[in-house]
């Protein structure tokens, strides 16, 4: 049986990923000033932090249309697959899950499996991997869906942000939680629990928020091996230097992917926000790939782990 997986733009795997095993990208869209586009096509996370960074400005997203996955799904049969795994950011956060499930009804679901990966980027890009990569190994399509469900259900996102006004904004945080961001003049730590955005504690100062996400981080991963991936928009050097700080407190860390957040979560976090996803590391995931990777960022890695999407170098 031949499987093709599909995503969103918001998973934001590496090209390099992408095109090793053949994954198909839905984008959403991002409306800017006068004009919209496609994630990943038409806007750049760049365009969409200048636009924040303006007094006053304001990034708004929408989903694609269940056509835009019909015709993504109907390709992938044309091509040759007989099912189809569909993984998708959060639907807490996004009704792009609800467009892939339409577009599913549409074009027949005993062919197209939709799953909600209750996470986001990375969160849901592990996943996506994982069962792109069962496929690759010619699992089926339950064994296939069910690879990006237990990676899923086992990642964990821990990011902060210059302002929680984005994510208040948008929808993505109660305005309780952003508050207290503001008012307080603290940098709270967030992370993602079962799909929604919550405040996990809070700090005075951007250095320390990071510190507690490395914390957490060496708590999540313990002394096994694990995937790791550093987002960031418009403050590669943070992000470069939590990158370090990862690679020389986890133990055994097997894969890096360190990227700008696109466009559309980039909306959400504003410009100056840092993450890390990580993915405690399952054997039956890595059929077929790379030797891990050791020591600190660009040490011995995998010829797709580390992949920089981003600029470097603020401003």
């Amino acid at each position: 049986m031949s499987v093709a997986v599909v995503t969103d733009s918001t998973a934001y795997l590496p090209a390099a990923l992408i095109g090793r095993y053949d994954v198909e990208v839905v984008p959403l869209y991002v409306v800017l000033a006068g004009r919209s586009g496609r994630e990943g096509a038409d806007v750049t996370p760049d365009e969409v932090a200048r636009a924040l960074g303006v007094r006053g400005g304001q990034v708004s997203t929408s989903r694609p249309t269940p056509g835009d996955f019909v015709a993504a799904y109907r390709r992938r049969l044309a091509a040759g697959a007989d099912r189809i795994v569909s993984v998708h950011l959060s639907g807490e956060l996004s009704s792009t899950v609800d467009a892939a499930r339409l577009a599913a009804a549409q074009v027949g679901e005993h062919l197209v499996t939709v799953l909600d990966s209750r996470s986001a980027a990375m969160g849901t890009g592990f996943a996506v991997l994982a069962a792109a990569r069962a496929a690759a190994s010619g699992e089926d399509a339950a064994l296939v869906a069910a690879a990006a469900r237990n990676t899923a259900a086992g990642a964990r996102v821990f990011f902060v942000v210059d302002t929680l006004d984005h994510l208040r904004r948008g929808g993505r945080i109660g305005s309780a939680a952003a508050l207290l961001g503001s008012a307080l003049a603290v940098k709270p730590v967030l992370h993602v629990v079962d799909g929604r955005v919550v405040a996990l504690e809070k700090v005075r100062t951007s250095s320390r928020a990071l510190n507690r996400i490395v914390q957490h981080a060496v708590d999540v991963a313990g002394s096994g091996p694990v995937g790791v991936a550093v987002h960031h928009l418009a403050a590669p050097d943070r992000a470069q230097r939590l990158a370090d700080a990862l690679t020389a407190r986890l133990p055994d860390v097997r894969e890096l992917h360190f990227s700008e957040i696109g466009a559309a979560v980039g909306a959400h976090v504003g410009p100056g926000a840092v993450g890390v996803v990580l993915d405690p590391f399952r054997p039956e995931a890595a059929v077929g790939d790379a030797p891990p990777v050791r020591g600190p960022a660009g040490d011995d890695r995998p010829d797709d782990a580390g992949q920089h999407t981003g600029q470097h170098g603020d401003g």
